[in-house]
């Protein structure tokens, strides 16, 4: 080859250049990942706290065939860490938990968070499901129950959470309670008072319909559904929380939310 001639190009990249191309791809391939996460809606997380570990497997099987994020406790203690670290949107709760019991992780929980929570109980806990209602729980299951029937509660709570209000007459003011339905908010003389969701429902449910006499099984039907086969006396302890929340009676305010003997409840405005 004579000195002028030009020397060939390899047709082959180098070792440094193949190591470059290779991390521009993972770069690009991460960064696409990390987009697609921040797009996707993230599924709703249920914490499941059970001491029963084959109760508690059979359950986030049910609910991770539903799309659920599911996280497991077996005490309260580490139900009470599991709910730090996730947030969960629900919390499946046994009351009869060693130690640290399902009541003082729910009154725990409610400190800090709204997350729904569904209590399991055995059919001889009827005075601490009161209680757990009194604390805030959403619903509970009486064991033994099946994994479909957790899902089917599960689902109609999850509902009751996400249903957006009708657009049409979404606020209601009684007095000085005001009711926002699609901010989900109350108001009492201006001061805000929070809810938990079912308490929202049946508060909303009564100023929306103002001066109207509503039974016991009239109001499960409309705010816990018509296939609930809880307690009924669970409408009793939600007034009496509302009540409480509103101030209603106390320190000479007027009661809105009024006991109608032999019939239920209504609510109406001062006279």
């Amino acid at each position: 080859m004579s000195r002028g001639s030009a020397q060939p190009r390899t047709l082959y990249p180098t070792t440094r250049s193949v190591v470059n191309v290779v991390k521009m791809k993972t770069l690009r391939d991460s960064a696409s990942s990390a987009a697609a996460r921040r797009t996707t809606p993230s599924a709703p997380c249920a914490l499941v706290v059970d001491d029963d570990r084959h109760i508690a497997s059979l359950i986030e099987d049910a609910l991770s065939a539903e799309g659920f994020q599911v996280t497991l406790a077996f005490d309260g203690m580490s139900a009470l860490r599991r709910a730090r670290e996730h947030d969960p949107d629900i919390v499946i709760l046994d009351i009869g938990l060693p130690g640290l019991d399902g009541l003082e992780v729910c009154r725990a929980i409610r400190k800090d968070s709204s997350a729904a929570i569904l209590f399991l109980t055995a059919r001889t806990q009827e005075v601490d499901r009161v209680i757990g209602l009194e604390l805030g729980a959403d619903d509970y299951v009486s064991k033994p129950f099946s994994p479909r029937e957790i899902v089917a509660r599960v689902r109609a709570i999850m509902r009751r959470l996400k249903t957006p209000a009708p657009r049409a007459a979404q606020r209601r003011t009684i007095g000085d309670v005001s009711v926002d339905a699609e901010r989900r908010e109350v108001l009492v003389d201006g001061r805000a008072v929070r809810l938990k969701p079912r308490e929202f429902d049946l508060l909303w449910l009564f100023a929306r319909n103002e001066g109207r006499v509503f039974t016991r099984d009239q109001l499960i039907e409309a705010v816990w559904g018509y296939d609930w086969e809880g307690d009924r006396r669970t409408v009793d302890v939600h007034v009496r929380r509302i009540r409480r929340a509103l101030n209603d009676g106390v320190g000479g305010r007027p009661g809105y939310l009024q006991t109608v003997h032999g019939l239920g409840y209504k609510m109406s405005g001062p006279k």
